[in-house]
């Protein structure tokens, strides 16, 4: 989960921000080098200025002192076309890997490095760098890519059509292709355990849910019906909920547990105008239009309109933001009503 602010979206000197893969790290890029903070609560544990540049995107390696970096900016530590991979104790880059083109991203296992280019996905094993895989895509700019954390070796890429999604179930030796929307993907995610993908496009009214060993979509959740820019999806690590943040200023939160369905429809039975409502439907269902039969969010809040990145906190309640004015929000809602989410915390992390 990540985000890489144009020159023209950079409103303060945060250059790139992500999480790390289990949400308990954020790690922010800068003009003039990097730091990471503890996302929930919010400290900063160790940051690195550099005199001699600045850093465009900085992945961590779980809550290790490895990271992957690429430089940035008009003064760049590093060449834009070159992924270091960086060792915090020892204050230096162990490994480089150099490529013909600039990196759009990097994504870290303890057993995989990945590296994204605007048209193709590198595949190397840690130990030796020894390349594995190469993967072409459509054109991705973005660096859309998504890598499970553990155990099964898991990867989501955009595939060669516009839309659709490649998975590599390496384990399994498996490969899905994905039909996942019409249009462009602006947005993919996989869970921690690489068993579900979420899916957007460029529209961002909707987003889909595949199981990856099938290929089949399990879900499909509405977000609104005015076109918008989806800026994350994120899984909370018990598959119970996903959370959305969109350039509407709207963090959506979606119930995905057989309990919460279960609560959803016995809510309904309850409520004898929605009761009477959906019976009215009932016959039209085949031929009413997905607005009517896709999911709407379970709680959601409000944020200023700057681009965000939302993942759940600690709490099994609560969602954390992280915006590109250097601004960190905690809410939390309630599992049982829903509704509009309560704020717990707001600070600026970059001074």
């Amino acid at each position: 989960m990540s985000m890489r602010l144009p020159k023209d979206k950079q409103v303060s000197e945060l250059v790139f921000a992500s999480f790390n893969q289990d949400y308990g790290c954020i790690a922010c890029a800068t003009q003039r080098g990097f730091c990471i903070f503890n996302s929930d609560p919010l400290k900063e544990r160790f940051r690195r200025d550099f005199e001699n540049g600045g850093i465009g995107i900085v992945e961590m390696l779980f809550r290790s002192n490895i990271l992957g970096l690429v430089g940035s900016g008009t003064n760049p530590k590093f060449p834009d076309n070159k992924a270091m991979i960086w060792d915090d104790y020892q204050n230096k880059c162990i490994a480089e890997l150099e490529f013909k083109s600039e990196v759009k991203a990097i994504k870290l296992r303890r057993d995989r490095i990945v590296v994204v280019l605007e048209n193709k996905v590198y595949v190397y094993n840690f130990a030796d760098l020894q390349l594995l895989h190469q993967i072409e895509t459509s054109p991705n700019p973005k660096g859309l890519c998504a890598l499970s954390a553990s155990p099964n070796i898991v990867l989501a890429v955009p595939g060669l059509k516009p839309g659709t999604v490649h998975v590599e179930l390496y384990d399994l030796k498996q490969t899905q292709i994905i039909n996942a929307h019409n249009n462009g993907l602006t947005q993919l995610v996989l869970s921690l355990d690489g068993s579900k993908l979420a899916t957007s496009s460029e529209r961002g009214t909707l987003v889909r849910l595949w199981d990856t060993k099938t290929g089949a979509q399990t879900r499909e959740l509405r977000r609104g019906a005015d076109k918008a820019d989806i800026y994350s999806l994120a899984f909370s690590s018990n598959l119970e909920w996903l959370c959305v943040s969109s350039d509407k200023g709207t963090v959506h939160i979606y119930g995905l547990s057989a309990e919460h369905d279960k609560r959803e429809e016995e809510n309904r039975k309850k409520n004898e105008e929605a009761k009477t409502r959906v019976s009215s439907f009932s016959f039209m269902k085949e031929i009413l239009p997905s607005y009517f039969s896709s999911e709407w969010s379970f709680a959601s809040f409000h944020i200023p309109e700057t681009h965000s990145i939302c993942c759940f906190g600690s709490d099994s309640n609560s969602v954390i933001v992280v915006s590109a004015d250097g601004s960190y929000y905690k809410y939390s809602f309630d599992r049982t009503k829903g509704g509009e989410c309560k704020q717990e915390t707001m600070a600026k992390f970059l001074k």
